[in-house]
């Protein structure tokens, strides 16, 4: 990002002499930084520390772990994925043992691993992007943003997994801002639903809380992205979203009837010939 602003200010832990890197160590140039800020007293703090832990048997729990449970079925051998947080990057945790992929964060990070196991010490320079600290696999590599996202907008990113708080019936997409509330920004999700050789996959509950419609004939909340979204997955169901015939129901959850789904979706949609229950 320095590289990018007309004036970039960095805020370093030590000030030390002309000549103490080597030229293949330096990240940014000094071309690009105009002020320099170095504090007397850091304190890294992680934000977000999240253990690896037993599923939970509440009901919340159990119906996002079938979810990520049937996500976890669109991983396919030597895929790139990028994993949004929250459930979708519980998605990584029912990996077949028999399937490689690759973990992309768009923080910068390849190779991502699981979440540290609760005796862990933990690093709070090795965070995902939703700044949760992380562990990296064997041959992971670290970059910048710059890098990261030259990943994602090239098309080298297979598949992505990511939440939602509505969808259409087209496939737009809207997952970051309900107006009034303040967030931090759309992350890197507008990029990733962006590039044609990225598989979108969607994990969400099928309505709110409070019953309200998800899947929607159009989103009322602001895009993401439009015309972008390949897949839902639901405690429901799976569709499948075709961009002239609209969604497609090919997947059913056991003990679900058809007019169940009808009744808590907010638009119309298709049924496939061979229609099948969800097999975990």
């Amino acid at each position: 990002m320095g590289k990018a602003s007309p004036i970039t200010i960095a805020e370093v832990e030590e000030i030390v002499d002309v000549g103490t890197f080597e030229p293949e160590d330096i990240h940014l140039p000094g071309i690009y930084v105009d002020r320099i800020v170095c504090g007397e007293v850091y304190n890294k703090v992680i934000e977000n520390i999240v253990r690896k832990q037993e599923p939970s048997t509440s009901t919340g729990s159990v119906m996002r772990e079938k979810i990520v449970k049937r996500a976890a079925f669109e991983f396919k051998n030597g895929m790139y994925v990028n994993l949004g947080i929250g459930m979708p990057m519980s998605a990584s945790n029912y990996i077949p043992k028999d399937i490689k992929v690759v973990l992309q964060s768009e923080n910068g990070v390849l190779g991502l691993g699981p979440y540290p196991e609760e005796d862990e010490k933990l690093d709070a320079d090795l965070i995902n992007a939703g700044k949760e600290a992380v562990t990296v696999m064997p041959g992971a590599s670290y970059f910048s943003s710059d890098e990261s996202f030259a990943m994602i907008r090239g098309g080298h990113i297979d598949l992505t997994i990511l939440g939602a708080m509505q969808v259409s019936k087209y496939g737009d997409l809207a997952n970051w801002l309900i107006p009034g509330k303040m967030v931090k920004g759309m992350g890197g999700a507008m990029d990733l639903v962006a590039s044609k050789g990225t598989k979108v996959v969607i994990t969400m509950e099928h309505t709110t809380k409070d019953g309200s419609h998800k899947i929607l004939d159009e989103c009322s909340l602001p895009l993401t992205g439009k015309n972008c979204v390949d897949c839902i997955i639901t405690e429901m169901g799976v569709f499948n979203i075709d961009i002239e015939k609209g969604l497609i129901l090919v997947e059913i959850s056991k003990g679900v009837t058809i007019d169940d789904i009808k009744q808590a979706t907010g638009c119309s949609f298709e049924v496939t010939s061979s229609l099948k229950e969800i097999d975990l």
